[in-house]
């Protein structure tokens, strides 16, 4: 079990990180701005429950694959870059076509879930930044080490949903007041667009 004083630095620690911008934060924010508030909120539950894929590789030592192979690490940052074209496309193709209220809220929950929880997966950069930053807070004194990069790996979980999902409210009060203008409506799914294409790239050009 970690100690209280411990969970309390963790979880200050993945606030911050959190925080920072990024590519998740940035997926969340235009997610919920086309879609609305709770397009947002469930990309952002996908986003953190891949955390968990993350602290179970850690745990078990799947992590040191994606840090000693190049080829592994290479095989899943160009399939999450190949992701991240995909749901490009889908945006350049969604603003081709006349936009109303039925195609914001075209995807099911379901599938607003997948979209987050399979661009958290497909990045690497988050296993090994996870293999890097957990064991720090993880003392064999205080039980199992499994259980404690579990308990870590709920941290997160929380802290990324306190996060994450303030930039999804935030970013679905832009959306509402998007409604009304069609025209910025098309430009907004053009953006996303682009978005998705620049975080693709830089995925695929990222090294460990």
């Amino acid at each position: 079990m970690i100690p209280p004083e411990i969970a309390l630095v963790f979880i200050g620690a993945a606030i911050a990180l959190a925080a920072v911008p990024g590519p998740d934060n940035i997926f969340v924010l235009t997610q919920s701005a086309v879609h609305g508030r709770r397009a947002g909120l469930v990309v952002t539950l996908g986003l953190a429950s891949g955390l968990f894929f993350h602290t179970t590789a850690v745990a078990l030592g799947v992590a040191a694959i994606f840090q000693t192979s190049q080829y592994a690490f290479t095989a899943l940052k160009y399939a999450g870059a190949a992701y991240l074209v995909y749901l490009a496309w889908k945006a350049f193709r969604a603003s081709a076509s006349r936009f109303d209220q039925s195609q914001a809220i075209s995807e099911t929950a379901p599938q607003q879930f997948r979209r987050g929880l399979i661009m958290n997966i497909a990045n690497p950069k988050v296993t090994v930044f996870f293999l890097a930053f957990l064991p720090q807070f993880v003392d064999p004194l205080n039980g199992s080490i499994i259980a404690q990069f579990y308990q870590l790996g709920a941290l997160m979980f929380v802290a990324t949903i306190v996060v994450f999902g303030v930039v999804a409210l935030a970013a679905g009060w832009l959306g509402d007041w998007l409604k009304d203008s069609p025209s910025a409506q098309v430009w907004l799914n053009r953006i996303s667009g682009m978005v998705f294409l620049t975080l693709a790239l830089k995925l695929a050009t990222s090294e460990r």
